[in-house]
């Protein structure tokens, strides 16, 4: 009886580690993704090592909007991950003049952007960017200490990972949708 009792047991432990298997991999591959944060380019919303579970699902049914913080590679070396907060979107123009920030859309509307999230402004002198379709102006939220668009250029829209969705650790700032804004 007990070498059946033994049998039985790996059996059912094989059954429920193939279970996990089929549920975890595919949400790990096409769903979700961990992601730390590494930097203060994103200080106050983020600091370095937090730990984000990032949304890579949403992206593939619906458009980035204004104000949601993305994880993308970076277009000049892909092989690394930043994470910033869109502020132009595909046909717009952004406009930066002595560190204030206003959006000129599609259909000609000006947007002065009440950015009341950032704490310190600056790093980098005026500026005017026409985005093409499928391009996006991110910035960090901490200007003086993030390389964004604003050094390196817009961003492609394929090299979006996905949004964050979840700040896990450390455990006392744990929140849904950590930094999400609403931007017009």
């Amino acid at each position: 009886m007990p070498q059946e009792k033994r049998d039985n047991f790996f059996t059912e432990l094989l059954k429920f580690a193939l279970i996990a298997i089929v549920i975890v991999i595919p949400i790990r591959l096409f769903v979700a993704k961990p992601f730390i944060v590494s930097g203060a380019s994103m200080e106050p919303t983020f600091d370095n090592g937090q730990y984000l579970i990032i949304d890579e699902l949403s992206y593939r049914f619906d458009t980035p909007k204004r104000g949601d913080v993305v994880i993308f590679r970076y277009p000049k070396d892909p092989s690394q991950y930043f994470i910033k907060r869109i502020i132009g979107l595909p046909r717009e123009t952004v406009h930066i003049k002595s560190g204030a920030v206003s959006v000129t859309t599609a259909l000609g509307e000006v947007i002065n952007l009440d950015e009341n999230y950032i704490v310190h402004h600056g790093n980098g002198g005026d500026l005017n960017v026409s985005l093409a379709n499928d391009r996006y102006f991110v910035m960090g939220d901490n200007r003086p200490e993030s390389s964004d668009s604003r050094i390196w250029g817009v961003l492609p829209r394929e090299n979006m990972v996905g949004r964050a969705l979840l700040r896990l650790l450390p455990i006392e700032t744990v929140e849904l949708f950590p930094g999400k804004i609403e931007i017009q």
